[in-house]
């Protein structure tokens, strides 16, 4: 996700047609109401929103990408030879003969338009950015240190803190030594600074290695996120800790989502 903000081949360009190859994919609007509302617009900027590839159009539109796991914006271009086409859910065509695709082999994830209100309603429910300058500390205890429901969750809840997903809470957790199941309003003001130091350097060094990939997911020009190099917990359960040497844990009881965690490191 972060390569596309970082790459501005399509920005300035005006669309001149789109098609829709999956309709499942989108929100906010019909295959109809896309192409109307879009064609003959122009692409002003990329950037990002918590987990989100957010496109804003000259009409005052925004277009409001969930990549999920597997979905990818790729540039078309001269050369292009980016897989099958029964991936492509959407091709965005310019005026000056490139072409922005939104593919997903797993069909996971989402494309929304939504007006000027529709896109501050759906802001509004959004926690802080953790990279954000104006993220403290203190704001970050602020939203995670009274719940008492399990730091994991609470992590991961994206009306708290916009942009934790389930690879960065395990490492966070990890390298804060906290266990994952332990209720929020149990941590301590010096783990709470831990997790929240920890948690923006997970972050920060995602961004760096333009993200994870596992099978399918490619960044626009085609490369593999490299984060999951970096992972001390993260699909290493059955594994020993590198910091310990305890066997690493795994269970999907919190949010039916995968955690792996040392025993000894997080207790």
């Amino acid at each position: 996700m972060a390569q596309v903000l970082h790459r501005s081949r399509v920005r300035n360009a005006t669309v001149a047609s789109v098609k829709v190859h999956r309709p499942n994919v989108l929100r906010d609007c019909t295959p109809r109401s896309l192409s109307t509302r879009v064609r003959g617009a122009t692409l002003v900027r990329f950037w990002r929103r918590a987990k989100y590839v957010i496109a804003d159009l000259s009409s005052g539109d925004r277009l409001v990408v969930s990549p999920r796991f597997t979905g990818s914006l790729d540039i078309e271009r001269a050369g292009w030879s980016r897989g099958a086409e029964d991936y492509t859910a959407i091709v965005f065509a310019f005026s000056d003969g490139t072409a922005l695709r939104y593919r997903d082999v797993r069909r996971l994830g989402t494309v929304a338009l939504m007006s000027p209100a529709r896109f501050s309603e759906w802001e509004a429910a959004m926690g802080p950015e953790p990279l954000h300058p104006t993220f403290t500390v203190d704001v970050f205890a602020a939203y995670i240190g009274k719940s008492a429901r399990a730091i994991k969750t609470v992590l991961m809840d994206q009306r708290r803190v916009a942009g934790i997903g389930n690879i960065y809470a395990n490492e966070a957790l990890w390298r804060a030594q906290i266990r994952p199941s332990r209720r929020a309003s149990t941590l301590t003001r010096a783990e709470l600074v831990r997790l929240y130091t920890e948690s923006r350097e997970v972050l920060a060094a995602a961004v760096s290695q333009g993200g994870t990939s596992f099978r399918d997911y490619r960044d626009p020009n085609g490369e593999r996120g490299g984060f999951l190099d970096l992972a001390k917990v993260y699909s290493r359960q059955g594994e020993p800790c590198v910091r310990c040497g305890t066997i690493l844990r795994s269970s999907h009881a919190i949010e039916n989502r995968i955690t792996v965690w040392c025993t000894r490191c997080q207790k």
